[in-house]
């Protein structure tokens, strides 16, 4: 009977383990993605909502890289799949990026 409850523990924390793993590749993927092209700062009429993309995007892009590392660390901050954060973080980061005329 313990050997059985054994067993059961350990394919169960084994797949916790599997799942988790391709969430983070999935999410890992998307982090690749982040990526503002045809943008020059220094040519950019720099203004308030200029700024405002700007610091969007970096904040973005940073949230994304935090909770892909404390998702490695074990903490589960959220709810949704991680990879669907991460997506929600690189649609934040795109429109930004569009809205400084990047792409």
């Amino acid at each position: 009977m313990k050997f059985s409850l054994l067993i059961l523990s350990c394919i169960v924390l084994s797949g916790c383990s599997l799942s988790t793993s391709r969430e983070i590749k999935k999410a890992e993927k998307v982090l690749n993605q982040f990526e503002c092209h045809n943008i020059e700062s220094n040519q950019l009429n720099h203004s308030a909502i200029t700024s405002f993309h700007e610091k969007t995007l970096a904040s973005s892009k940073n949230k994304a890289e935090s909770y892909v590392e404390s998702y490695k660390a074990g903490d589960e901050l959220f709810r949704l799949p991680l990879d669907q954060i991460v997506q929600q973080q690189y649609d934040v980061y795109k429109s930004a990026c569009e809205s400084l005329g990047g792409t």
